[in-house]
């Protein structure tokens, strides 16, 4: 028989459907029937029948009538939500997609595997598997480690050994015993306990990529987790079930306890849940409509020691940081043109003397997008014999200030992508040797004063961008009309879209103040000095996001700009990338609603179409380069990191 899950205020109730030609007004009016059946005072709703609402399917929030027959607009299993007319005591209620914003990607079952090892994964890996590329499998040779080092766990048990976090208390309570007939109680009220985060959950994608990454720390085997309870995070994986994770809560040491306790604490059955078919519904209904088994026996400290919050967001960071990075120089090099600037600044003989590989990379990318002997422009021919002699820093600088930003994204890179692949457990389960023992991998410190760094890095993306857009609207520095517009006055222009830039500046330059040099002592002084990784993370994506958006400003207006300069044109690379643009957002003839232009072009840079567009561009110029000229860094004309050696299966 059919059956739909039916969200009434903070309760979830399955309701049977023996006909599905009924309307999806019986249906609400079953499941008020059912919410008020053993409520005090019918729950201070009047008559089932007589009860005004509004029903929403979970997934994509779509609104039902009343009078839809259920056949024709669910299907089995659907998660509904009812709104009740006037009602005020949904407090629990959570909305089916917290955090959504018009950057999610929609949802697609993905069709290929990744292999996981707990050696060879990459952050480029690590967000591909967020954005639902890849489902997981382990290696052959990580389920031995893993059932290897559960064996001697087992072992200690039986033996009844003392071990810290399997047969004792935690934190300060270390020294305490636990019987044996109660460790499977011990090992989950540490993961109810910790549950304690705070704020908006995690979207969907992050989330994924949290239990990702936690799935390949326990899979190189020393943990002592069981292979069952890894196989039950596998599927839950796969079936894109995914627990509520507040960003909120870690202190970045003894790893990220809080989110990784809440991530735990859904694949146990508890708390609430999201998958695509349902959004966010009580975990228990979740996981019966995905199929996935609960983890019926956690082994606590395993499933929630370690650094996998910081580094999966860190690793998010790291991949949106180099994909901005690259596509800066293309935007400023279309910038460069509007305002007629010199190429002299980027010859290769100049950079060599100071050889930093960012430094090089970008200013080939200039050459390899403006040198007119591959690329004539009509732009830069048109003032080839002006008089003046050099440009604003803000043009002739980019190799300087966008260069450090490259190295400082390849530096975090390497500390990311290390501690993708490390065991941040405590204890440490060490099979071959017969042994546990008690360390301090689980410290936040390396990611989080990486991602500070990076924050500060990448931000200079945007205050230089934000410089460039001043001078393309100032009509004094630009010889272009007074904020890109025509009838200036009666129009504005770009004169607010300037300001937004601005402020995101200003914005990012608090967000740049490093997390990581605060410390509070925590569980009464055995935890006593901290990362805060877990703010170092959230921020540094908060500040990429930001120079993204003063970037997608800076794009649109050098685009407009262009408008102004016809008939003549600027390169063919950058001609591409303006036809990009105009296919999503057209010419500004007269003031309309900006927003709207600026998330599209936004969309754009997150989709890494500017650099998609202008890379064949780069590629063949430094192929025609001498081979002493090319750059030495894999990144000067590739997003694409070196490849891994695990290999990829397509589903069957």
């Amino acid at each position: 028989m059919p059956r739909f899950t039916v969200h009434v205020r903070d309760e979830w109730l399955t309701v049977p459907c023996k006909d599905t030609s009924y309307t999806i007004n019986w249906l609400g009016v079953e499941a008020l029937k059912r919410y008020v059946k053993n409520k005090p005072d019918n729950g201070g709703i009047p008559q089932a029948k007589e009860v005004r609402f509004a029903a929403r399917r979970c997934q994509g929030q779509g609104l039902l009538d009343a009078d839809d027959i259920i056949e024709d607009v669910l299907e089995d299993n659907d998660f509904v939500e009812l709104e009740i007319e006037g009602d005020t005591m949904s407090s629990d209620f959570i909305p089916s997609q917290p955090g959504m914003s018009y950057l999610t990607r929609p949802y697609r079952e993905p069709s290929e595997y990744i292999f996981l090892d707990g050696s060879s994964l990459s952050s480029t890996d690590l967000v591909n598997l967020g954005r639902c590329r890849y489902k997981i499998k382990l290696t052959p040779e990580a389920e031995k480690k893993v059932e290897q080092s559960r064996e001697l766990l087992d072992t200690i048990v039986k033996e009844k050994k003392v071990v810290y976090g399997i047969t004792t208390g935690f934190g300060k309570f270390a020294r305490t015993v636990i019987p044996i007939s109660k460790l499977k109680e011990l090992q989950e009220n540490l993961i109810r306990s910790h549950s304690a985060g705070l704020g908006r959950p995690l979207s969907p994608e992050r989330t994924r990529m949290l239990l990702a990454l936690r799935i390949n720390v326990l899979a190189k085997g020393y943990s002592g987790i069981s292979l069952e309870t890894l196989h039950n995070m596998i599927q839950a994986f796969n079936a894109s079930c995914l627990s509520y994770v507040p960003e909120k809560g870690t202190v970045g040491a003894s790893g990220d306890l809080a989110p990784l306790a809440h991530l735990a604490l859904g694949l146990m059955g508890e708390g609430k849940m999201w998958s695509p078919k349902s959004g966010w519904a009580d975990a228990k209904y979740v996981t019966a409509s995905t199929h996935t088994p609960f983890i019926s026996h956690p082994s606590g400290l395993a499933l929630i020691n370690g650094t996998q919050m910081i580094t999966s967001l860190g690793a998010e960071a790291v991949e949106r940081a180099e994909s901005i990075a690259m596509q800066a120089d293309v935007i400023a090099a279309l910038t460069l043109e509007v305002l007629k600037g010199t190429t002299k600044a980027f010859d290769s003989d100049i950079h060599e003397l100071r050889p930093h590989p960012g430094q090089k990379e970008v200013a080939l990318r200039f050459r390899a997008l403006l040198d007119s002997d591959h690329h004539p422009s009509e732009i830069a021919e048109s003032h080839r014999f002006c008089d003046r002699v050099q440009d604003a820093y803000t043009m002739r600088c980019c190799p300087q200030v966008h260069g450090v930003v490259n190295d400082t994204i390849a530096f975090v890179r390497n500390i990311i992508n290390t501690e993708i692949n490390s065991a941040t457990d405590n204890p440490m389960v060490f099979s071959e040797r017969g042994e546990t023992i008690s360390g301090g991998n689980f410290h936040g410190e390396y990611p989080a004063k990486a991602l500070d760094y990076l924050a500060i890095g990448v931000h200079e993306l945007a205050s230089i961008s934000e410089r460039r857009i001043e001078r393309l609207c100032n009509p004094s520095l630009s010889e272009l009309p007074a904020f890109l517009v025509n009838e200036g006055g009666l129009n504005s222009g770009f004169m607010i879209a300037h300001c937004t830039a601005a402020a995101l500046v200003s914005e990012n330059k608090v967000l740049c103040h490093p997390s990581s040099v605060d410390s509070l002592s925590t569980s009464a002084a055995t935890e006593d000095h901290v990362s805060m990784g877990g703010w170092a993370a959230r921020k540094a994506l908060r500040v990429i996001e930001h120079v993204e958006q003063v970037l997608a400003i800076e794009l649109l207006a050098a685009c407009q700009g262009i408008e102004f300069l016809r008939p003549v044109r600027t390169t063919t690379p950058l001609e591409k990338v303006y036809d990009l643009v105009r296919s999503v957002v057209k010419p500004w003839i007269k003031d309309r609603f900006m927003s709207a232009d600026i998330e599209a072009v936004h969309r754009l840079l997150v989709d890494q179409k500017v650099w998609n567009v202008a890379k064949p561009y780069i590629e063949k110029y430094c192929t025609e380069l001498l081979p002493e000229s090319r750059p030495s860094s894999p990144t000067a004309f590739s997003l694409d990191p070196p490849t891994s050696p695990r290999k990829r299966v397509r589903h069957e």
